[in-house]
């Protein structure tokens, strides 16, 4: 009680602020009276369609707080097209601020593309927008706002495409949207990462927990940094969502006897990393970001913020636990796939807190525990097999650069912030708080904390295309750092906020094929979206089996390589998809030009 007394008497004095300065205050600082908005979500369809956004309420699990509905649910409604029609959406702000809605995943004429100040200007209070554009494509994706931090409010919501031809192989098919509700304002989140970045962290290492050797905590504390830094924002504010209902709501997915069962999972969340499994029933991954892949059956997959996977499950009669795990352990969404009406399935315990490692520095892979570094530095490279010349596979005869146990510790916290080490095109300055030592290739790493279990897990590396792609080898190899001062909170590439970076875009031609690799100095994971265009995982695949993909999770202290056909003309957002990472600075326009001329004048 005394808690919310103290949070709410802060939040009184930041409106009080507001009114002071002659600001508008919104509805919501007002106390105006305000709808509660359903939980859920219903569906629309059609070649018209009309979506309203409106300030609500929300609660789940407990929790109640303001939020933005669309069509009054929390998330908003699935919107279900067909490959090939033509969609006209019309979008209508009631708020007392401009919104927006990205197609996230969609393949459509940049000015509809939903990006304030990169793409659009925005929807005015009081006004409709509408977007016009082909559905070129089948497959799971999602929309959400890109005004502003409203995505985390609510302002959210799945696509189904349905694809031209038929697909024969699953009798249901059920969408599972993961997110997460806070009822504090997302700005007030936004200051206390910025006041101090553990501040939702309550799985602090204690100076006597666990097996770590003591030269390693005094490692962790000279540098000022946790190694149980997981995730910036937790289940301490955060209720974990499927389709809009915690927990305790009772989500059911139904089937009969006998039936295979597509699971269309999209992480929709701000902030949170989920650990898929449903114990005892193996999936199998039919798609990765709406996009076809080879067919590979495993036990639990992590999935990134605004990554999507399609999964077939053959489940035998009986209830079982859809746990949607957070990555950092501190609690889990939850729903129950049944045969039997009304009946809950007993979820499994949350797991043992993740604790960083030494590879997650970007010391390289530690006594192999991390998985094979793939050589992707030429155009030509990273086809044929694995570079494990600087691993330590816990031989007698490791080098002393690579083996832990022989690691000069006291003289890593020099390292670590030896902005030497970065290219000159990086800005150096306060932004900066570490540099990867030994950054390496980690595609075939299952995700932070799944590397121990003794089950299946999926990894970039098991990804193949359904079908082969076209390909062309790239003529320019594109280099970027991923960027932070955790300790501040600041977030960019190459050192440069969004906001100062504006008039200097990353430039390609059009149908340029460029390889991009990036470079992960910070320890925290980033899902890396890239709007507008899908681009080929360098995944160790052979060339034309390289599957596609609209966003990948570069791992802490690693990097991540993808290669990009740039034939979307326009400009396009690209940015780390973690909200509060993007709203502190991790974002970067991508411009392609020319326009390519009518094909009438071609």
């Amino acid at each position: 009680m005394t808690t919310l007394q103290t949070d709410r008497r802060k939040f009184m004095l930041g409106s009080t602020g507001l009114l002071a300065t002659g600001l508008a205050v919104p509805a919501w600082a007002r106390g105006e009276s305000l709808s509660h908005a359903r939980q859920g979500f219903g569906e629309v369809s059609g070649e018209r369609i009309a979506l309203s956004v409106d300030r609500h309420h929300f609660g789940v699990g407990g929790r109640k707080g303001h939020a933005i509905a669309v069509n009054g649910t929390v998330p908003g409604p699935l919107v279900r097209l067909r490959e090939g029609q033509n969609v006209r959406l019309d979008v209508t702000n009631n708020l007392v601020e401009d919104t927006s809605i990205h197609w996230h995943g969609l393949l459509l004429p940049f000015q509809f593309d939903g990006v304030p100040g990169v793409s659009f200007p925005g929807i005015k209070p009081g006004e409709t927008f509408t977007y016009e554009f082909p559905i070129r494509q089948s497959g799971t994706y999602w929309w959400h706002s890109h005004s502003g931090l409203q995505e985390q409010e609510g302002h959210y919501g799945p696509i189904v495409i349905e694809s031209a031809e038929p697909d024969p192989r699953y009798d249901r098919d059920y969408v599972v949207l993961l997110s997460e509700f806070s009822p504090r304002h997302p700005h007030e989140i936004a200051r206390m990462l910025k006041v101090g970045e553990h501040y939702f962290n309550y799985q602090m290492q204690t100076a006597s927990e666990g097996d770590m050797p003591l030269d390693e905590r005094l490692m962790w504390g000279g540098m000022r940094m946790n190694p149980r830094d997981i995730s910036d924002v937790t289940g301490a504010t955060y209720t974990f969502l499927v389709n809009g209902h915690g927990p305790m709501d009772g989500v059911e997915y139904l089937f009969a006897s006998g039936e295979r069962v597509r699971l269309r999972i999209i992480n929709g969340s701000a902030m949170t990393f989920f650990n898929i499994r449903i114990p005892g029933v193996p999936m199998t991954v039919i798609a990765a970001d709406g996009m076809d892949v080879a067919p590979v059956e495993v036990d639990e997959f992590q999935i990134g913020v605004a990554e999507t996977y399609d999964v077939i499950v053959a489940p035998p009669d009986g209830s079982h636990a859809l746990v949607a795990e957070a990555m950092d352990r501190s609690g889990m969404g939850l729903a129950s796939l049944t045969s039997h009406r009304g009946h809950r399935a007993t979820p499994p315990p949350l797991r043992d807190p993740v604790t960083l490692t030494m590879a997650d520095m970007g010391m390289g892979s530690m006594d192999g525990a991390h998985g094979g570094a793939m050589n992707h530095d030429a155009p030509g490279g990273g086809h044929g097999g694995m570079d494990h010349s600087g691993m330590n596979h816990g031989g007698d005869d490791a080098s002393p650069a690579t083996d832990h146990g022989s690691m000069d510790h006291g003289s890593m916290d020099h390292s670590m912030r030896d902005t030497s080490k970065l290219p000159p095109d990086v800005k150096v300055g306060p932004g900066i708080d570490m540099v990867a030592p030994m950054p390496m290739d980690r595609m075939d790493f299952p995700g932070l904390g799944l590397e121990t279990v003794d089950h299946r897990v999926l990894r970039y590396t098991d990804l193949k295309a359904a079908r082969p792609n076209p390909h062309r080898m790239p003529t320019r190899q594109l280099t970027i750092h991923l960027t932070g001062n955790m300790e501040r909170y600041m977030w960019s590439f190459d050192g440069e906020k969004f906001s100062a970076v504006t008039d200097d875009p990353i430039r390609f031609a059009y149908d340029e094929r460029v390889r991009v690799k990036l470079v992960n100095d910070t320890m925290m994971a980033h899902p890396i979206h890239l709007h507008g265009h899908f681009f080929e995982l360098v995944n160790g695949a052979g060339m034309m089996d390289q599957p596609l993909k609209h966003t990948v999770v570069v791992q802490p202290g690693s990097t991540a390589t993808f290669d990009v056909t740039a034939n979307e003309p326009g400009d396009w957002a690209f940015h780390c998809h973690l909200l509060y990472h993007m709203h502190a600075g991790m974002m970067q326009t991508v411009t392609v030009r020319p326009f390519p001329a009518p094909e009438d004048e071609a």
